[in-house]
């Protein structure tokens, strides 16, 4: 998946917990050879090339892609798990791969957990009684600062996912257009339960540009985020300030 995880893993039976995660960082590993479109031996890759059906391929291809299909549904057609005409479900992949990880841990009874893909965060439990999760938004136009600090204070799970340009350029592009997504946003961060859907919905609203891509965040349940512009303006859904903390 070309990025960093990191785990913090709070509570629980030690034995359990470890064995926990070895089996998660096993399946991340796993995830990047079944889904890697930079891999020509990958099951994505020779799906794509109709080398295989979806049938032949690992369970876990199944559910990814009629994930996809619902994210594309709910979006219209802004997040889609194709690109130039090909196969290519990454843009979920790895919000789903870091959430079921964390799922993972908290299942082998981890009371507080945290997991990182690339900037893009899981969080179930809390790490102590009365402690909350805390998680900082990068500011995409002062490196090293913060726009804000997402709080997981009364919620048993909440994710934090961020897509934009300041680290890896124009890489989120317009399925509409095919070609890199031109909009007036810098970052969209989502804050939702669920990072499977949170990073999603991070990179539909970013290729939606800031009007249409705030206005359709503000539909979707259990979805708050923050919008920065290019001109350093900062936009955020309605509920979005009982997050922060």
């Amino acid at each position: 998946m070309g990025t960093v995880f990191s785990f913090d893993v709070r509570g629980g039976e030690p034995d359990a917990v470890r064995a926990a995660l070895e089996e998660a960082v096993a399946g991340l590993h796993r995830a990047d050879e079944v889904f890697s479109t930079y891999r020509e031996d990958s099951q994505v890759t020779r799906l794509a090339r109709g080398e295989l059906t979806v049938a032949e391929c690992d369970p876990e291809v199944a559910e990814v892609l009629e994930l996809a299909e619902e994210a594309e549904r709910v979006s219209d057609g802004w997040f889609s798990p194709r690109y130039e005409g090909r196969l290519d479900p990454t843009g979920i992949v790895k919000g789903w791969a870091v959430e079921r990880a964390a799922r993972l841990l908290a299942a082998a009874g981890a009371t507080g957990v945290n997991v990182n893909g690339g900037g893009d965060v899981q969080l179930l439990g809390a790490p102590g009684e009365d402690r909350p999760w805390r998680v900082g938004v990068a500011d995409p136009l002062r490196p090293g600062g913060l726009a804000a600090v997402v709080s997981s204070a009364g919620a048993q799970q909440l994710s934090v996912a961020t897509s934009g340009t300041a680290e890896r350029g124009a890489h989120i592009v317009d399925p509409r257009t095919g070609r890199s997504a031109v909009t007036d946003l810098l970052a969209v961060t989502v804050v939702t339960p669920s990072l499977t859907w949170g990073d999603c919905w991070a990179t539909a609203a970013f290729a939606m540009g800031s009007r249409e891509g705030l206005a359709w965040l503000e539909s979707l349940p259990d979805v708050e985020a923050l919008l920065i512009t290019a001109g350093d303006e900062v936009r955020w859904t309605g509920g979005l300030a009982e997050r922060l903390g």
